[in-house]
C-alpha cells in the first residue's frame, strides 16, 4: 500500500445519450469473467479550488504520479473540478453529455496513461437550467467512456452554523450502475455511488455481487468526523467486497472545510490505506483472492432471506 500526500508523514498510519449496457444498472449481472487475481486502484484526493483550471492542472500530476506507482484504476472525488463560492457555481461550468472540456479531459487523461478513470463527479446538463446532474463517468483505456452514474442521494443537512441543500442545484438520478472494467478475460465488476449515497445501504446492496465499490466525495469535516469510515467499512463488510473512496480533504478557497480520509477498505473492513488530508494519492491492491476468502468463510450474502 502506497500512500503519497502533503502530510505524507500521518497518512501510512493505517495501511444519457450514449448510455450503453453497462449503465443499464444490476439488471442482468453475471459473474465478472475470471482472470488475473490482482488490480492496483488510486484514489485521489484533492482540495479543490474555485476555477476549473486550477483545479485540472492539480489533478493531471497526481494522475500520472498513481500511475507511475502502477495503478490501472485510477478515481478522482466528487466536485474534482471545482468547488465554488456559491452552491449555483456549478451551473456555468455544466456540460451537455458527452462533450465538453472537463469530459475531454478525463477521456485524454485515460487514453494518456492507458487506464481506467473514474471522473469523481461532472456536471451534466439536465432538463432545468436550475439544476444539474452530478454525474459520475467511467472512461476506459482508449479514452471511450463506458459508464455514467448520477448521483441519486443529495445531500441535506443542517446544525444551525452549516446549511447543505444538494437538491437546490442537483438533479436526482435514479438508475444504479454496475459497470465491468479490466482487460478481456480479466474483469472486475465495479458499483458506483457518490457521497451522500454512502448513507443508503439498500443502494449498494441492489449493485451486488461487486469486487469493487466507488464513493467518490466531498464529506463535509462535520459529518466526516463523525460517520465516514465507519460507512466505508460497513459497505465493505456488508457487501464483502473492496471499497474505494476518493475524497476532497482541507479548506477550499470558498472557506468550506472537508474531512478528506481518501482510503481503500478490503471485504473484511480493514483499512489497507488511508490519506487524512491534503493533496495526495492512496494507491493499493485488490485481489479476488481475498474476496474468495472472506466470502466463504462468512458466507453472508448466500444466507441472505430479504
Amino acid at each position: 500500500m502506497s500512500v503519497n500526500g502533503q502530510n505524507e508523514g500521518g497518512a501510512a498510519d493505517r495501511g444519457p445519450a450514449d448510455r450503453g449496457p453497462a449503465d443499464r444498472g444490476p439488471a442482468d449481472r453475471g459473474p465478472a469473467d475470471r482472470g488475473p487475481a490482482r488490480l492496483r486502484v488510486a484514489a485521489i484526493q484533492t482540495v479543490s479550488a474555485t476555477t476549473v483550471a486550477k483545479n485540472l492542472a492539480a489533478v493531471a500530476p497526481l494522475i500520472a504520479r498513481a500511475v507511475d506507482e502502477g495503478a490501472r484504476l485510477v478515481a478522482l472525488p466528487e466536485y474534482f473540478a471545482m468547488l465554488g463560492r456559491r452552491d449555483r457555481d456549478k451551473l456555468e461550468i455544466r456540460e451537455a453529455d458527452g462533450d465538453g472540456p472537463l469530459q475531454n479531459f478525463l477521456s485524454e487523461q485515460a487514453r494518456r496513461h492507458r487506464i481506467w478513470l473514474i471522473g469523481g463527479t461532472v456536471p451534466l446538463a439536465g432538463p432545468r437550467p436550475s439544476k444539474v446532474w452530478n454525474s459520475s463517468l467511467v472512461y476506459g483505456p482508449d479514452g471511450t467512456r463506458l459508464a455514467r452514474y448520477d448521483k441519486i442521494h443529495l445531500f441535506g443537512f443542517r446544525n444551525g452554523e452549516e446549511r447543505f441543500e444538494e437538491s437546490s442545484t442537483i438533479e436526482a438520478g435514479s438508475t444504479p450502475v454496475v459497470v465491468d472494467i479490466g482487460d478481456e478475460g480479466a474483469r472486475w465488476r465495479v458499483g458506483l455511488s457518490v457521497c451522500y449515497d454512502l448513507r443508503f445501504p439498500e443502494l449498494y446492496r441492489s449493485l451486488a455481487p461487486v469486487d469493487l465499490l466507488l464513493v467518490p466525495s466531498a464529506f463535509t469535516f462535520t459529518t466526516g468526523s463523525a460517520h465516514w469510515e465507519t460507512l466505508l467499512r460497513a459497505r465493505a463488510i456488508e457487501n464483502q467486497c473492496y471499497v474505494l473512496a476518493p475524497a476532497q480533504g482541507g479548506v477550499h478557497e470558498n472557506g468550506r472545510r472537508t474531512w478528506g480520509h481518501s482510503m481503500l477498505v478490503d471485504p473484511w473492513g480493514e483499512i489497507l490505506g488511508v490519506l487524512p488530508e491534503g493533496e495526495g494519492v492512496v494507491v493499493g491492491e485488490i485481489a479476488r483472492e481475498r474476496i474468495a476468502q472472506v466470502r466463504a468463510s462468512l458466507p453472508a450474502l448466500t444466507h441472505r432471506v430479504m
